[in-house]
């Protein structure tokens, strides 16, 4: 009788055991799925988890969970709002800005958030003197230490939780470049190791767990996180599924929760079932075709602006956005102060570009490669077929394109070293300011880093700094409404779209709000 009492009670134990086990792999395990951890769809993996060096959207989301910024934007807007600062001051030649920083914060390593910490970040990008490093760092401030463009004198600690920047000219989006993502604040020790970019350490709501190349990345809640009750996710892990339909099946079979780059065309299937929902993106962005100026035949305005003539943008957006997107004029979106919406564009007309090729000496065309995005972006969901369309597009006047594509890395890389001809490629805007599309892509000083059509107006040039320098934004936006008219009659470019990108996710998703940058923490989000 006793041997079967004990039997019995080991039995239960067992169970019980059991049932703890399960339970417990289910809450705040970023390995596992269900309870509060959010499994997120998206078309690319990450370059790299070291925010600083990348420049795309797939590493940003991941990073954005990870690390802070000193200011913030809004929820769903690019106001400027406190972050690991929770108050500055102002100078009144702007030229000082003295940030005073939270106290008691400590980065995920457990050292600590202070002054020191904020100057090492920002030695350790403007000493680089490395634009294929740190692209955005020259793009946004004018160059490294040293440069004549230079936008930051110096970075000071004045005490540990006082930080003073001092400008070498205004720049009247300073605050707003801060609270990009490239130039959030990173632990000095970790960023010390070779291997950083693989294990990154910040500030933020989740701490690094894993990454699988390819596959995913995992992150969890950080347990000491300065913010009492946040995140309200245990973690978030990052599924990598390249085809936009395969990671919709995923999320209609209960595999994800959210995801990214819905298909315009799936919009109807979401709408339709009662355990998803569908979110809009604020539109702040553009797809584009870049061509390599310093590259024969397209150093010559008269070919750019024969393609630019060949594209026919409405059947691209009916065939390929679902009406989701609207045909672009100039390379930044209306949305964004500055925008100049006199110009016009260039009209789709066959005979107008056998005109301007026949000006050019390329009277019987010419064969070319075009480089097609290898994952979806926000504001290209199939670069594939729209690559597609192009090249029998300009089959029409002889010219002969061979899609080209790589790695999403590779490619990338690739662009920023100059080695496309023709490319496609796009843009979400990182602060909602003229300066971060005109300036940061299409600037002589930003030629190795974000300028990969490598286009170069000293015209342009002189006007995108005085811009840059002027507080008055009715002078500000003048200034870049000549900038355009300059960069159309270039044409750099064939500016292609500005789309609303499309989201889907779980009807228990709650407090996610798609941010117009692209990338926004998950701190607020919950399943319920």
């Amino acid at each position: 009788m006793k041997k079967a009492y004990w039997l019995f009670l080991i039995s239960v134990l067992a169970l019980s055991m059991a049932l703890s086990g399960c339970s417990s792999s289910k809450k705040g395990n970023s390995s596992a799925k269900g309870g509060d951890v959010m499994i997120y769809g998206k078309g690319g993996d990450a370059v790299s988890l070291d925010p600083a060096v990348v420049t795309d959207g797939e590493s940003f989301i991941v990073t954005h969970q990870i690390f802070e910024t000193l200011v913030n934007y809004g929820k769903d807007n690019t106001n400027i709002e406190p972050g690991l600062a929770q108050k500055w001051d102002i100078s009144p030649d702007a030229l000082t800005y003295t940030f005073h920083l939270r106290e008691g914060i400590k980065f995920q390593d457990g050292t600590d958030f202070n002054a020191d910490a904020v100057v090492k970040n920002f030695q350790r990008w403007a000493q680089s003197k490395d634009p294929a490093k740190f692209a955005y760092y020259p793009s946004m401030f004018g160059g490294f230490e040293g440069d004549k463009g230079h936008v930051i004198k110096e970075v000071k600690a004045v005490d540990a939780k006082t930080v003073q920047f001092t400008l070498n000219r205004p720049q009247a989006p300073f605050l707003k470049n801060l609270a990009m993502s490239p130039f959030a604040i990173a632990s000095p020790t970790a960023f010390a190791k070779a291997d950083f970019g693989k294990h990154p350490v910040g500030t933020g709501p989740f701490k690094f767990v894993s990454w699988k190349p390819g596959d995913t990345i995992e992150v969890t809640k950080n347990d000491k996180y300065w913010q009492k009750g946040l995140p309200k996710l245990g973690g978030v892990k990052f599924k990598v599924i390249k085809d936009n339909s395969a990671r919709l099946n995923s999320l209609v079979k209960g595999e994800l929760d959210l995801m990214d780059g819905l298909n315009p065309s799936d919009m109807s299937k979401v709408k339709s079932n009662s355990k998803l929902q569908l979110f809009e993106r604020p539109s702040m962005n553009v797809g584009y075709i870049g061509f390599n100026n310093q590259k024969a035949p397209f150093d010559k305005k008269e070919v750019r602006q024969a393609i630019s003539h060949l594209i026919n943008k409405e059947d691209i957006i009916k065939n390929f956005y679902e009406g989701t997107a609207e045909p672009a004029k100039n390379p930044m979106p209306p949305s964004v102060g500055g925008y100049d919406d006199d110009i016009q564009d260039y009209e789709y007309n066959v005979e107008k570009a056998k005109e301007l090729l026949k000006k050019a000496g390329y009277e019987k065309g010419f064969k070319m490669d075009l480089w097609a995005m290898p994952v979806p972006r926000p504001y290209m969901p199939n670069g594939q077929k729209v690559a597609e369309a192009i090249q029998a597009s300009l089959k029409q006047v002889n010219i002969d394109a061979k899609i080209v594509t790589f790695e999403w890395a590779t490619y990338l890389e690739k662009l920023q070293a100059g080695e496309a001809p023709v490319f496609m490629m796009g843009w979400t805007g990182d602060n909602g300011d003229a300066d971060n599309f005109l300036y940061t892509l299409l600037d002589k000083d930003t030629i190795g880093s974000n300028n990969y059509a490598r286009y170069s107006n000293n015209d342009v040039h002189k006007l995108l700094l005085e811009a840059q320098s002027t507080a008055n934004e009715a002078k500000r936006s003048e200034l870049y409404k000549k900038a355009q008219e300059i960069i159309h009659e270039d044409a750099p470019w064939v500016p292609l779209v500005h789309s609303k990108p499309q989201l889907a996710g779980s009807s228990t998703i709650k407090g996610f709000v798609p941010h117009p940058t692209g990338t926004q923490s998950f701190i607020d989000t919950s399943m319920k």
